[in-house]
């Protein structure tokens, strides 16, 4: 990388947060964002993040969406391959990376969950899938809120990432 970590790490919250206003999408945004940062192309990846959005389709019931195209990007990174499926050994760099980026969410935001999340911040959790719930939770400053939880998220993927590509530099 040329770039200083800094403007990497910036890029991915810019990003990340543009797109999550324009388009929406938590878990595509953040991985948008580190990947733009990164220079990484990879639209399976992208495409497979769909269904995470708030909490898991939409339903608030799972772990911030944000949060889990965190994990993609670090995944797709420094996980396993298939021709590698039988070392079990291989899983580890990607799911201690993916713990640090958990554990710094929580110590953030207090949880992970995408309606304790919303709870916190408005009161309620949005069912955006019900009639006038978009423009409630419009009214009440959730593209804002998000597109920001999203950008500082893919800071803090970015950041993590770079580390770890910083320590794998040294061992060679």
């Amino acid at each position: 990388m040329d770039k200083p970590k800094k403007e990497i790490m910036d890029k991915a919250f810019e990003q990340a947060k543009k797109y999550e206003l324009e388009y929406g999408d938590c878990a595509q945004c953040v991985i948008a964002g580190v990947f733009d940062a990164l220079g990484i192309e990879n639209n399976d990846v992208f495409r497979s993040a769909t269904g995470f959005a708030d909490g898991v389709g939409l339903t608030g019931d799972g772990h911030c969406g944000a949060l889990s195209g965190g994990v993609m990007a670090i995944s797709y990174l420094f996980g396993r391959q298939k021709e590698e499926f039988h070392r079990r050994g291989k899983i580890m760099k990607a799911l201690s990376i993916s713990r640090q980026l958990h554990a710094r969410f929580k110590e953030k935001y207090g949880t992970c969950r995408c309606h304790d999340l919303q709870t916190k911040f408005y009161g309620k959790f949005f069912n955006l899938l019900e009639p006038g719930e978009w423009e409630a939770a419009v009214k009440a400053g959730l593209p804002e809120t998000c597109s920001t939880l999203a950008g500082e998220i893919a800071r803090m993927t970015a950041e993590l990432i770079l580390e770890q590509m910083d320590k794998d530099a040294a061992k060679t």
